[in-house]
């Protein structure tokens, strides 16, 4: 790190537990917040999560930036990717985004939609934490309990 810049660190955490075969429950330690996920029907997979974990970040980013000045008639983020397996380890490639926006036409209509571009691909560089974790690489490490 420089001179120049300032390291800030924060913990974030989720606790996962099982609540049937195949069906999890992740919890927010921050907000008590809670999503179902799983293999079983109706429920995201945590690869769909994290996709849309990226889309969700990123439509954050857009949202609040542009609101300031119109509200959209149309927001629809989508986020799809690769699923590839090699030598039975799997992983995602090639993570694409998708906006399809549109704002009302009036002037800030047109100040919010000419904002877009330029807010996704700052999301992308500097504010999307999850976009960026995927691209930079965050080490991962399991710890055992002793029950």
């Amino acid at each position: 790190m420089s001179e120049n810049s300032r390291e800030v660190r924060e913990v974030r955490e989720v606790s996962v537990v099982r609540t049937a075969s195949r069906t999890y429950k992740a919890t927010s330690a921050e907000t008590g917040s809670s999503i179902e996920f799983g293999q079983a029907e109706g429920l995201l997979t945590p690869v769909e999560l994290l996709l849309a974990a990226i889309a969700g970040c990123s439509s954050i980013d857009v949202d609040v930036a542009t609101t300031r000045r119109s509200e959209p008639e149309k927001f629809e983020v989508t986020a799809s990717g690769d699923k590839l397996t090699e030598d039975g380890a799997s992983r995602m490639e090639d993570i694409r985004l998708g906006f399809d926006l549109k704002f009302p036409d009036t002037e800030e209509g047109r100040k919010a939609a000419g904002m877009v571009e330029r807010i996704v691909k700052l999301s992308h560089d500097k504010y999307c934490t999850v976009s960026r974790t995927v691209e930079l690489g965050a080490k991962v490490t399991s710890e055992i309990a002793k029950s």
